[in-house]
């Protein structure tokens, strides 16, 4: 595959990975098209993107979308005052849940992520992520290999957010929030979502 858009059989073009020709095409496409790369703010939708993103870290975002209504259903709709208050049996109950990605590393880490944004004001995440957006919009990609993996503001935000208290947050985690909440537009230039 190529890293520049490909046109579909809809006759839009998209970046590589919004259009993969295979049975995950279709959620893949929806993803991208409605998505990824538009505007989240919002405490709870923005702390249930940085949930899912480490969640991903190491596995195809593919695995996460699949999922997605079952970690919406074991985290409480990813209700920051909900999940700050499980417990060690919700713990359990999210290991043995086969809907969800069961890692206890990622699931502690969700809930000391959830307890952390509990203590502060409504509003505050939302702040502190969407402070990390860039001042000037970059240039539009043109293929894939010119959307970066990691770049200062991400670096930043990490820094920032592991400061605070947030785990399971890297650089590259970081940057994968920023893209897919629309801080950042990096759809390729060619791309119909751009």
């Amino acid at each position: 595959m190529s890293g520049t858009v490909i046109s579909e059989w809809d006759g839009l073009r998209r970046c590589p990975w919004g259009g993969l020709e295979a049975a995950s095409a279709a959620d893949y496409r929806v993803y991208h098209d409605t998505e990824w790369g538009r505007p989240v703010h919002g405490d709870d939708a923005l702390y249930e993107r940085m949930c899912l993103e480490a969640f991903q870290s190491g596995l195809s975002w593919l695995t996460i979308l699949r999922r997605r209504e079952g970690f919406r259903a074991a985290f409480d709709g990813f209700s920051i005052a909900k999940v700050a208050a499980f417990t060690d049996s919700d713990v359990e109950r999210l290991l043995a849940d086969p809907g969800i990605i069961r890692n206890r590393a990622k699931i502690t880490a969700a809930i000391a992520n959830a307890r952390v944004a509990a203590e502060w004001a409504p509003g505050e995440l939302d702040a502190l992520i969407w402070s990390y957006a860039p001042e000037r919009a970059a240039a539009a990609p043109r293929t894939a290999a010119d959307v970066p993996a990691t770049t200062p503001e991400s670096v930043a935000l990490a820094k920032d957010l592991k400061k605070r208290g947030f785990r399971f947050i890297g650089p590259t985690t970081a940057y994968a929030l920023i893209q897919a909440c629309g801080l950042v537009n990096d759809h390729l230039a060619d791309c119909h979502a751009r």
